[in-house]
């Protein structure tokens, strides 16, 4: 409402006394707006004050308004039916509920199930609006689950503190992600379905590469003390990250005909054995994605780790295979270092002509392998080089760079590699952070749709599951009614 109409409307003394009750919301509306001395004021309180006052009083206004609209979804019958089942009207209760513009207290008619005491009473009111655990209203939730995806539950409360809507607690927020986690894994397999229904291959894409990673996070159940236990009990020092668990990433990344990504599906998935729910599901996305685009050229990237390489080879299409030119790179320098000394200007020059060779020839990795060998011989109590040796031989045949690079494919694994320090480790591995299976999922699953610019079409599935239909019953006699129609 423009300031011009909310003048027109509150000004109209004919029209407000036409109306039989005026709503006290536009009420204090039209006062503030009436208000002669705002201006005469503006000069001693100073404008962010007037402006944060402004805020806060239409804020009022639409919190009532919202109060209005919720009490209006309430029910108040003798019984009504939800999913097959019926429940009588118990009592009517205050409850408060978390609004995008605050939290507004609504009386609503509650009913129970007769035949099961140990059930907790239901609101017709909540399940029509689609609260979101009992508590947020739907966009306050959506909102306040993107924030808590990106910080802490501690600095999301500042945040919503400041911006000065609403005023959710840590304690809320931090339970929100773990209970829409728990919601979408009880259907995750229809969920996840629905978004590949959505899905859209960018224009001027050529190729779509698959690659899978893993960084190690934090857990609450990670055994960090049995384990510095049994290092102890081996005389050994305990060192590295005891009680941290490998988290599974991955990417589909489209590129166009020079390699660059144009967008890209980011996954995360919670610690389990061999990744195999992630594994899953990039084989549903890939499958979806060929079926559109059977013209996309498959690239298979990963590092050298041989489980992630044996899903990539035998579960997926047949395609370009490729290890991530930047660690193949690494490991080159590695054997160099140890030839020539660490950091030494030799092992820099080397290094530098090396990969050029790597990246640029045809049949590049062959000559690397040659020089490798040669050095393996000088030094022939090097373990090191001999095990970089050996890298690079059973993985020739996934190192033709230049060749790929000719082809205008991508040799890299970087969205990959970035995913799982944005999607990862900016979240899950700050200061003092440890974190059960469920809790790390519900805000993984967040980063990864709004990673994935899937935010919204995720959160209209996960919504519409808190609501459900009511059927109001003249006759209240059966104890079971027909069965409805119903989201869930």
């Amino acid at each position: 409402m423009t300031l011009q109409l909310a003048r027109r409307h509150a000004g109209s003394t004919a029209e407000t006394a036409a109306r039989k009750v005026e709503p006290a919301s536009l009420v204090k509306l039209r006062r503030l707006l009436e208000d002669a001395g705002m201006r005469r004021r503006l000069p001693k309180e100073g404008f962010a004050d007037f402006e944060k006052r402004l805020h806060g009083e239409l804020q009022d206004v639409e919190r009532e308004l919202l109060g209005e609209e919720l009490a209006r979804a309430d029910v108040d019958a003798e019984a009504i039916c939800v999913d097959g089942t019926t429940f009588r009207r118990v009592l009517r209760a205050s409850e408060t509920y978390m609004t995008a513009a605050g939290p507004v207290r609504v009386e609503r008619t509650l009913y129970k199930d007769r035949t099961d005491e140990g059930e907790r009473a239901i609101s017709p009111m909540d399940l029509r609006v689609g609260m979101v655990g009992g508590f947020w209203t739907p966009l306050a939730a959506k909102q306040a689950a993107w924030v808590v995806s990106q910080m802490t539950p501690q600095s999301a409360e500042e945040l919503f503190g400041r911006l000065g809507n609403m005023a959710p607690s840590k304690s809320s927020l931090d339970r929100l992600p773990k209970g829409l986690g728990d919601r979408w894994e009880d259907d995750r397999l229809d969920f996840e379905a629905a978004l590949r229904e959505g899905l859209v291959v960018p224009e001027g894409a050529v190729s779509v590469m698959v690659a899978l990673d893993g960084v190690l996070a934090p857990m609450k159940d990670g055994g960090s003390v049995a384990k510095r236990a049994d290092t102890a009990a081996r005389g050994q020092i305990a060192k590295g990250p005891a009680g941290y668990r490998e988290v599974g990433c991955a990417t589909l990344a489209f590129c166009d005909d020079e390699g660059t990504c144009l967008s890209a599906i980011r996954f995360a998935r919670m610690p389990e054995p061999h990744k195999v729910t992630l594994k899953r599901s990039i084989v549903a996305e890939l499958n979806t994605v060929l079926a559109q685009r059977p013209d996309l050229r498959l690239v298979k990237g990963s590092d050298g780790a041989l489980d992630n390489w044996r899903f990539l080879h035998a579960d997926l299409p047949q395609g370009e295979e490729v290890v991530d030119f930047f660690h193949a790179a690494e490991h080159l320098s590695d054997a160099l270092a140890a030839a020539y000394g660490d950091g030494s200007i030799e092992a820099r020059s080397r290094f530098a002509a090396l990969r050029v060779v790597l990246l640029e020839e045809p049949g590049g990795v062959a000559k690397v392998i040659r020089a490798l060998t040669y050095l393996r011989d000088k030094h022939p109590r090097s373990a090191l080089i001999e095990r970089e040796l050996k890298y690079f031989r059973s993985r020739r045949h996934r190192m033709r760079y230049a060749e790929m690079r000719a082809e205008g494919l991508p040799i890299g694994t970087g969205v990959t590699e970035a995913a799982c320090k944005t999607l990862v480790t900016q979240r899950l591995k700050q200061s003092g952070m440890r974190w059960s299976q469920k809790g790390g999922q519900g805000i993984l699953n967040l980063r990864g749709w709004a990673q994935s610019e899937r935010f919204d079409r995720a959160w209209a599935l996960l919504a519409a599951t808190y609501q459900t239909e009511i059927t109001l019953l003249n006759n209240v006699v059966p104890i079971r009614c027909a069965a409805t129609a119903s989201p869930r």
